[in-house]
This record gives C-alpha cells, sequence and structure tokens, in this order.
C-alpha cells in the first residue's frame, strides 16, 4: 500500500512546485493593473479640472504618514485628470479626500467545488457508495482585495461632485504603486461616469 502511493505523492510534489514556480513568473512578469471601477456624481458640464487640495477626516490627521502616501499615489493621477495642486496661499478650486482599504483572504484551488476537496469522502464505485482514503496536499494561497476612492468636492459649496472608486485583486499587500495604479483607474474616464462596475486596466510603469 505504501509503495503504491509514494509515487503518486511525488508526482504532486513537483506538480506543486511548477505551479509554485509558473505563479512567481507571472507576477514577475506582471506589467499591468486590472480593476474594476465603479463612478458616481454630477460633475458641472463644461468645468475644468481647476487646482485641488487635500482634505484629511480627522481620522486620517491621526493617520499622518499612511494618508501622505496615499495623498503622494493619488497626485499623478490627480494631474492627468486634469487638475493642479493649488498654489501655496491660494483658495483651491476643488477639496479632495482620498480614501484606502486593504483586505486579506486565502483561497486554495479546492475551493472550486469542481475540485476534490480531500481528505476522507466517499467516491462512487459502480451501482454503490464506498468510503476510501484519499491522499492530497491541500495548498492555501493568501490573496488581497484592495480599493483606493476619491472624493471630489467644490471648495466654495461644499457639494460632492465626483465620488469614484477602484478594486482589484493581487497576492500581496498593496504598496503605493499598486495604489497609485487604482487612483489612475478610478480617474480614466474622468468627468463621464460610464457602467458601474467597469474593468479598467492600467500599465504599470517599468521598474528602475
Amino acid at each position: 500500500m505504501l509503495a503504491s502511493t509514494r509515487p503518486a505523492t511525488r508526482r504532486l510534489m513537483l506538480g506543486s512546485l511548477v505551479l509554485g514556480a509558473a505563479l512567481l513568473t507571472g507576477c514577475a512578469g506582471l506589467r499591468s493593473v486590472s480593476s474594476e471601477v465603479s463612478s458616481f456624481g454630477e460633475w458641472p458640464d463644461g468645468r475644468s479640472g481647476g487646482s485641488y487640495a487635500f482634505e484629511r477626516l480627522p481620522s486620517q490627521q491621526a493617520q499622518a504618514a499612511e494618508t501622505e502616501m496615499l495623498e503622494n499615489a493619488a497626485r499623478p493621477a490627480l494631474e492627468k485628470a486634469g487638475f493642479k495642486p493649488a498654489a501655496a496661499g491660494q483658495q483651491p478650486d476643488v477639496l479632495v479626500q482620498v480614501g484606502a482599504r486593504d483586505s486579506r483572504f486565502v483561497t486554495s484551488p479546492w475551493d472550486d467545488p469542481l475540485w476534490w476537496r480531500g481528505g476522507f469522502g466517499y467516491w462512487r464505485h459502480g451501482p454503490w457508495m464506498s468510503p476510501r482514503w484519499n491522499l492530497s496536499m491541500r495548498h492555501e494561497f493568501p490573496r488581497y482585495e484592495s480599493q483606493a476612492a476619491l472624493l471630489l468636492r467644490d471648495r466654495v459649496s461644499g457639494k460632492p461632485l465626483y465620488e469614484t472608486r477602484a478594486v482589484a485583486e493581487s497576492g500581496s499587500r498593496a504598496d503605493a504603486a499598486l495604489y497609485g495604479a487604482l487612483f489612475q483607474a478610478s480617474l480614466m474616464d474622468f468627468p463621464r461616469l460610464g457602467m458601474n462596475p467597469r474593468r479598467v486596466v492600467v500599465e504599470l510603469a517599468p521598474s528602475p
């Protein structure tokens, strides 16, 4: 019995190593971020982006370093959408709030109902059901759902003009580069409102 299971175990271990290598190669060659974007609001027709300044909630003021990282990640996306930082001592046309969330969850190939979950179970043998041991290795892969959001308000009236967010999944926690890509995706169609949610792909700049 043991002799018959060892070759199967070696084949399964080899397959797992090949799968892991393929995943690493895919991550190393990643040059784009695919996300789901949803946008809402009533940006006035004919109004340009104008100048902007960031506005922080009290909770964000208590986490100054993290908030500053998000604001810096959002700057290129805002400028690409037609906004410019308000000059020192000048009132901005638009106030911008940034937000982000990073959630971790665990998946495995056996989470798919088409996969056998391994362990001890019942397999069909002809017209009857019988218990049988199934030797398997269960690999769980951490995944992360990262979200970046922007709220643009008119400074004079305080009216929210445009709200947008982008959500993406990856194999690691979000960093400044990923948040930057999500902010860029969230403003890709500004000031238009597209189908919610919609798929947006942002090409990443090559690593130096």
